[in-house]
């Protein structure tokens, strides 16, 4: 581009404020460089916001001091044993530096995080499996901080929230439903209320922030106090190369168009191809999953531009191209249809199975959210299971909820009428109304029932690993995982995959920097997030496996355009 043609210069531009790109942004300005973010949207988070907020990060810090031991080595055997073609210099750079980059954000910035404790990995079966000390959660954060740029933070989806605008982690849902359990619990739910009904004569919503929230929150907090400018509504739209180096960008603002060059490099951190169908018919199973859990401003921009300039958008190994979770699917009361996702409330509780469209069960109900799509897909090739139904009946209910309808519901007709939930007064009933053989699904009940009163789930193992247990209930027995399906009404929900995240992306070096068809490093451009492609190759090895990548990968990127300008 001609001298003089520029409208901005900074030396470092990020397209994308998600957790990646707003790490990248953060650091780069604390290693001295002047930043711009470009964002799509009107609000800083993009699908992270919206997450749990937990980072799979082994031998962490925050785990050691809590008192739970770690080895990067055993993470990267259970890598290995999990993902196979062991060697790759972006998952050595991950195991090795995932720590310091969390240690050093902790030390310079107002990101704050504390050990989840017990959390199996999902494969606790395979070699190097931890039960314990690789996610870390971010400590909740006061949005009051933000005063009116609080507007900014994109809010969790609506079926997160309470009241039309509370959050709650897991542990506030513990103490919510046993409120009259203990002082302790009662005292922890006024508290909550009082606070939340505070906040609502201010703001639009609760301000005591949790999980991807707090995360996203705590970030922003932390670039407004290093005067790092975001532009709102600024889509990118290409990149400017000049004598083979990316130098710059143009950015389609609200305003106009502008040009702005990034002396030290450009970083697509654009949320990856979610809603971008070129991409997801090229690397997402048939039949292509027609739901995400990702905000709609992903659309491949990031991926479609660096393709013009060289770069390689590589598949995952596994061929599944996206990280999955099943989702049940939502009327809202503006008329809106929204996705449940189905990762830890329900599935793994005694007294619930999934069965597809011949009335039979495929999988073990408890594994991770990834897993029971996966599960989803390979029962599909052979029968019919996407969509598939989770089953219980009106004590599970009672007990544990099911989706949206929360614990204690006994009245299941304005989820039946929305269309949310199906009912039967007996197994044969509700499976006629799923177009469900009936004497299959009766047939599975009661072998399942069988299974429940032994204990043992030989055909599926439910209740067999620490992962089911953890999230099954430690007070049933003899499995947490297994329980009768036996009082009437019977409840079925709807399941379909969608991805979290995508998993084909942008290659890239260990140092966050694009790479073309040879290998060769692209000049000048990085990659983070979603843009950039997985380093778990389509597997889903424990809680945080995105946004723990997203955020090392996003410091690696600014640590390389600081110190090591390459022209």
């Amino acid at each position: 581009m001609p001298d003089g043609a520029w409208d901005r210069e900074v030396d470092f531009l990020v397209a994308g404020a998600g957790p990646g790109g707003m790490t990248a942004a953060l650091v780069a300005a604390l290693e001295g460089l002047n930043v711009l973010i470009c964002e799509k949207s009107e609000q800083v988070g993009g699908t992270g916001a919206t997450s749990a907020g937990t980072l799979w990060i082994p031998e962490n810090s925050q785990s050691r001091d809590a008192g739970y031991i770690d080895s990067a080595n055993e993470a990267g055997a259970y890598l290995d044993a999990l993902i196979g073609d062991g060697g790759d210099a972006r998952r050595d750079a991950f195991l090795a530096h995932g720590p310091k980059v969390i240690d050093d954000l902790v030390a310079r910035t107002d990101l704050q995080f504390v050990a989840c404790g017990q959390h199996p990995d999902y494969r606790n079966n395979l070699p190097g499996a931890a039960l314990s000390g690789r996610a870390i959660i971010p400590e909740a954060f006061d949005g009051r901080l933000l005063g009116r740029e609080f507007r900014r933070v994109r809010p969790p989806i609506d079926e997160f929230m309470l009241f039309g605008g509370m959050m709650v982690g897991k542990i506030d849902i513990a103490r919510l439903l046993g409120r009259y359990r203990s002082l302790g619990n009662f005292a922890h739910s006024i508290k909550l209320l009082l606070r939340y009904f505070g906040d609502r004569l201010r703001f639009s919503r609760g301000t005591r922030l949790v999980m991807g929230n707090a995360l996203v929150a705590r970030l922003f907090h932390s670039l407004r106090k290093n005067g790092v400018p975001i532009l709102f509504g600024a889509a990118l739209r290409d990149l400017v190369a000049e004598d083979g180096r990316i130098t710059g960008a143009v950015i389609e603002t609200g305003d106009g168009v502008i040009n702005v060059r990034a002396r030290n490099g450009v970083v697509l951190s654009t949320g990856g191809f979610a809603h971008n169908e070129k991409y997801r018919s090229a690397f997402m199973p048939d039949p292509t999953p027609a739901r995400s859990m990702a905000v709609a401003e992903n659309t491949g921009d990031g991926l479609e531009i660096g393709e013009r300039f060289g770069a390689m958008v590589t598949a995952d190994r596994a061929g599944s191209g996206g990280l999955w979770t099943p989702v049940s699917v939502t009327r809202r009361k503006d008329g809106s249809t929204g996705l449940y996702p189905h990762i830890i409330l329900d599935r793994a509780k005694p007294g619930l199975i999934a069965v597809n469209s011949a009335g039979r069960r495929f999988v073990n109900e408890g594994v991770s959210y990834h897993d029971f799509v996966e599960a989803m897909f390979r029962s599909n090739e052979v029968v019919p299971t996407i969509p598939a139904y989770l089953i219980c009946d009106a004590q599970f209910v009672a007990k544990y909820g099911i989706g949206i309808i929360h614990p204690g519901t006994r009245n299941f007709a304005p989820f039946e009428r929305s269309g949310y939930s199906t009912s039967g007064v007996t197994i044969e009933a509700l499976a006629e109304k799923l177009s469900i053989e009936p004497t299959a699904l009766a047939d599975t009940v009661r072998r399942h029932n069988r299974f429940a009163a032994e204990g043992s789930d030989p055909d599926f193992g439910k209740g067999d690993t620490e992962l089911n247990r953890f999230n099954g209930d430690p007070d049933h027995g003899p499995n947490p995982c297994l329980g009768q399906i036996a009082v009437s009404p019977f409840v079925a929900v709807e399941v379909w995959p969608a991805e979290l995240g995508c998993s084909a992306g942008l290659a890239t070096t260990a140092d966050g920097q694009v790479t073309d068809r040879n290998d060769t490093p692209v000049k000048g451009l990085y990659a983070c997030g979603n843009d950039m492609g997985s380093i778990m190759a389509g597997t889903y090895p424990g809680p945080g496996t995105t946004l723990g990548p997203a955020m090392v990968f996003g410091y690696q990127a600014a640590m390389h355009a600081a110190h090591t300008r390459t022209d």
